[in-house]
């Protein structure tokens, strides 16, 4: 009795939290190591088809950042980055935009599996992002920035229930593709849509106070203190790009954005459901 009291309570807390969010877009960024080598995180799936079945209206980033490295060691190709960007010729391209179909299917596979309808998006086999060539000293070669997307097929796909599965490709004015960074597209896409939460997967608790300390973990920032935070490099490394889209989407209308690591267990409803949340809250400004 006492075991079911406690499921009855947790009902209970994400009760108003469901109701606040019916009909809202919530964009969740699933990659890295969420992501391994194809191999899905299931909770988190689960997380997305229980905020599909509740009345949230999910759309899916993911990207695939290890699996491509991995697929281009495999191949003999090196795997070089300069400034956080991945350079990509022609061959990088090519194995990217495999490694991001397969784990694009794999995710629509198990989220119909869930009971989910869902459809992928995979550069030219879904073209759904317009995109332009990133103008870079060195040139990173095909990589791209976001221009638009198609937004009426994305709202299309919301109101009939449909979660669509987006990987960070782009198609350019000419039909090339770029490879995008899948925490900008996950931000653009939520200021485009109007979202009411963006949702970054890492595989770090979110922004720390103090990197030694794991007690330092720091819930909610405004925009104003996390520039600061990078500043004074307490912010660095992989994390300046995650919290400059969350600064971005917040920025821009997003209401709130959100660092959390995927490898606690049901992540995503521990953060959106519950009072006191389990990662890093990047709002506007503070209430």
């Amino acid at each position: 009795m006492e075991e079911a009291s406690k499921k009855v309570d947790i009902l209970i807390e994400a009760l108003p939290y469901i109701q606040r969010f019916f009909g809202k877009v919530v964009v969740v960024k699933y990659g890295g190591s969420a992501v391994e080598q194809a191999e899905l995180n299931h909770s988190i799936l689960e997380d997305i088809t229980f905020m599909n079945h509740v009345g949230i209206h999910p759309v899916v980033v993911h990207g695939a950042g290890p699996f491509i490295s991995q697929k281009m060691r495999d191949k003999g190709v090196e795997v070089k980055f300069i400034d956080g960007i991945r350079v990509t010729n022609e061959q990088t391209l090519d194995i990217a935009s495999d490694a991001l179909n397969i784990v694009n299917r794999s995710i629509v596979k198990y989220l119909k599996k869930l009971g989910n309808e869902s459809k992928g998006f995979v550069g030219r086999n879904g073209e759904l992002i317009v995109a332009k060539k990133k103008k870079t000293k060195p040139d990173v070669g095909f990589v791209g920035n976001v221009v638009g997307f198609d937004k009426k097929l994305i709202h299309s796909l919301l109101h009939s229930k449909i979660v669509p599965v987006v990987a960070p490709l782009g198609i350019g004015e000419n039909g090339e593709m770029y490879n995008l960074n899948a925490d900008t597209v996950a931000a653009e896409i939520a200021v485009a849509m109007g979202a009411e939460k963006l949702v970054l997967l890492t595989n770090v608790r979110g922004i720390m106070a103090d990197v030694k300390n794991s007690e330092s973990l720091v819930s909610s920032v405004t925009v104003e203190e996390v520039k600061s935070l990078i500043d004074r490099d307490v912010v660095h490394g992989g994390m300046i790009p995650k919290v400059k889209a969350c600064v971005m989407a917040a920025e821009n209308g997003v209401h709130k954005t959100h660092i959390i690591d995927a490898q606690i267990l049901h992540a995503l409803l521990l953060e959106v459901y519950t009072d006191k949340g389990i990662g890093t809250e990047i709002i506007k400004r503070g209430v």
